[in-house]
């Protein structure tokens, strides 16, 4: 399951972020988006995980948590490809 992180602090990289979710389950894939001219965070990331279950375990968890000092948003991504 694919899932959308929006409000992350411009300092966390990749592995921060995965070693946060890897709490509740197997993290297959971690992307941060960076600006394509400065290289810094746009503050937002895809994640996926193995299972669903431990994806929806982590919406639960982290959705409107705080993590330095920014109230993270976390959801199911939505696939807008067409």
């Amino acid at each position: 399951m694919k899932l959308f992180v929006k409000n992350i602090d411009k300092d966390i990289n990749e592995a921060q972020l995965e070693g946060i979710f890897a709490q509740f389950g197997e993290v297959l894939s971690t992307k941060i988006a960076y600006d394509t001219i400065t290289w810094e965070s746009k503050g937002f990331a895809f994640l996926e995980m193995a299972k669903k279950t431990d994806a929806q375990k982590a919406v639960e968890a982290l959705n409107g948590k705080e993590l330095r000092g920014r109230v993270l948003i976390v959801q199911e991504a939505i696939d807008k490809r067409r």
